[in-house]
């Protein structure tokens, strides 16, 4: 079965197109589009062994939007000569309280994803005109919802209800938890090796830490929505409610306005005053205070969030780093690591260099790895088993 996974973020669109079988997943093409709605949007491709095709990277012409990312999709599968797809997968961040299995996309489907934007306005728009542009683009294929919400569904109740009263709760408000997709990843990445009691760092521009025993979620960072948790790229993390309240009170900032303060305009953006990209803060750090102290803090809370993880799954046999900033950092890794001596964590210099696979010392008594995060291929994993191909 030939699949098309499609993950879209507030401005941009990952793509890949997937052969399924039951011996396992094999990328045929993939690429992205980034930047759309501005004026720098541009598009790439690569062939499944992740070279760059030849006159397929380009800026996009009008501010590209969705609409135009998938027309380029398409157009790059009818002129690639790969197989045409068979079904669409879509990553959805947030299906809210009414959607909390991977499922065939239909009118109740879309209509738990419409409710569900509330929960996930910086994500859910964007998805699901993506789902309303690959109907008009690819007619009558089966298209899939997989949901990042998903493997945290089964958390117990100690640590997935909010202190809350009952008829809130009711309404759907609990901690939810996301990176969901990343996280089946990396389980299924490591396999027979898992280690029974596992912190997966997803660590990017969104950024958590969830604890897994045997497999299964047990907590995480990230709750009601993906504004929670750790510090990241441009959103808050976690705040005292009271700053809310007081924004609200004496600043008499509404919602909207609020909302858009934690999302776009918090976290290492606001904490350094210059960029929420990680790889230009290491650069201004050695002269700019503010930029030091952000990428101090996201370390600093990404080892007190591992480190309160590791109590709740009563000890701790292996970390796994992934996301954009977990596999290509070293420094923050680093940085990280030298914080978690007491869980037993002894890092090797040189493998921590090198970024792939273990990177702790052969006598740390907790394991260390850093691993890619695969959600484009469970994507297509669960689009397969839902369209009729079981694993």
């Amino acid at each position: 079965m030939h699949i098309l996974a499609l993950n879209s973020g507030s401005s941009s669109l990952k793509f890949g197109l997937y052969r399924v079988d039951s011996d396992g997943t094999e990328c045929l093409l993939s690429g992205q589009a980034e930047g759309l709605g501005g004026a720098h949007a541009v598009f790439h491709a690569a062939d499944g062994r992740g070279r760059p095709l030849p006159g397929e990277s380009s800026a996009m012409a009008d501010q590209g939007d969705v609409g135009a990312a998938l027309s380029r999709i398409v157009m790059l599968l009818k002129s690639s000569g790969t197989p045409r797809p068979q079904a669409l997968g879509h990553r959805i961040v947030h299906g809210g309280s009414a959607l909390r299995e991977h499922a065939l996309i239909d009118a109740r489907v879309m209509t738990a994803l419409e409710a569900a934007t509330s929960f996930a306005p910086l994500h859910m728009p964007a998805a699901l005109a993506v789902i309303r542009y690959a109907r008009a683009h690819l007619p009558g294929l089966p298209q899939v919802a997989c949901l990042d919400t998903r493997f945290h569904a089964d958390m117990p109740p100690v640590a997935s209800t909010l202190p809350l009263p009952q008829h809130l709760r009711a309404a759907g408000l609990r901690r939810y938890g996301f990176h969901g997709l990343s996280c089946e990843s990396i389980v299924r990445q490591l396999g027979g090796g898992l280690p029974p009691c596992l912190l997966i760092a997803h660590l990017g521009n969104g950024a958590s830490i969830t604890a897994v025993r045997q497999g299964r979620s047990i907590d995480t960072s990230m709750g009601l929505t993906p504004t929670g948790g750790l510090i990241m790229g441009t959103r808050s993390g976690d705040l005292d409610p009271g700053v809310l309240v007081h924004l609200m009170r004496e600043l008499k900032l509404g919602a909207a306005a609020v909302e858009d303060l934690v999302d776009h305009h918090c976290g290492l953006l606001g904490i350094s005053g210059l960029d929420s990209d990680m790889r230009a803060l290491h650069q201004a750090a050695p002269t700019h205070a503010d930029a030091a102290l952000a990428i101090e803090m996201f370390c600093y809370a990404a080892a007190k969030q591992l480190g309160a993880m590791s109590m709740a799954l009563g000890g701790v046999d292996g970390i796994v780093f992934t996301g954009g900033i977990g596999e290509h950092d070293a420094r923050v890794r680093a940085s990280i690591c030298a914080r978690l001596s007491c869980l037993g964590v002894e890092l090797d210099e040189a493998r921590n260099q090198r970024g792939q696979g273990l990177i702790s010392c052969d006598a740390s008594r907790c394991s260390v790895r850093v691993l890619p995060s695969q959600e484009d291929e469970q994507i297509a994993h669960h689009t397969a088993a839902l369209c009729g191909l079981s694993d």
